[in-house]
């Protein structure tokens, strides 16, 4: 499944436009904390956190992450997501809790 695919399933909103759309998606991954990530994530994930400042996307570059999914219709600033466009990182945004699109996303990779 792709980014794209996935974001249109689940009704999600795209911050960055057409960028990354057409990425497989691995797997996922779901922490708040920059040094978990880096040690833990998987190259091709959706990586799902509430964290919106601008380390978020040299995080997504260095460990290759498919997509980063924001939760609960949280607020990001322009510039974050101008940045992301730039380095062709999808951001994504959904009104569900974290729990809730983790789930969702296992049983969509679940189901190929």
């Amino acid at each position: 499944m792709t980014v794209g695919e996935f974001a249109s399933a689940l009704g999600l909103e795209v911050l960055t436009g057409n960028v990354n759309l057409d990425r497989v998606i691995k797997s996922g991954y779901i922490s708040d904390l920059l040094s978990d990530v880096i040690a833990n994530i998987e190259e091709g994930s959706i990586w799902i956190t509430i964290q919106r400042h601008i380390n978020i996307l040299g995080v997504a570059k260095l460990r290759d992450v498919a997509a980063i999914l924001i939760p609960r219709d949280l607020q990001l600033e322009q510039e974050v997501i101008d940045k992301a466009q730039g380095e062709s990182i999808a951001i994504l945004r959904g009104k569900q809790s974290s729990f809730e699109l983790s789930g969702l996303l296992y049983n969509a990779l679940k189901r190929g």
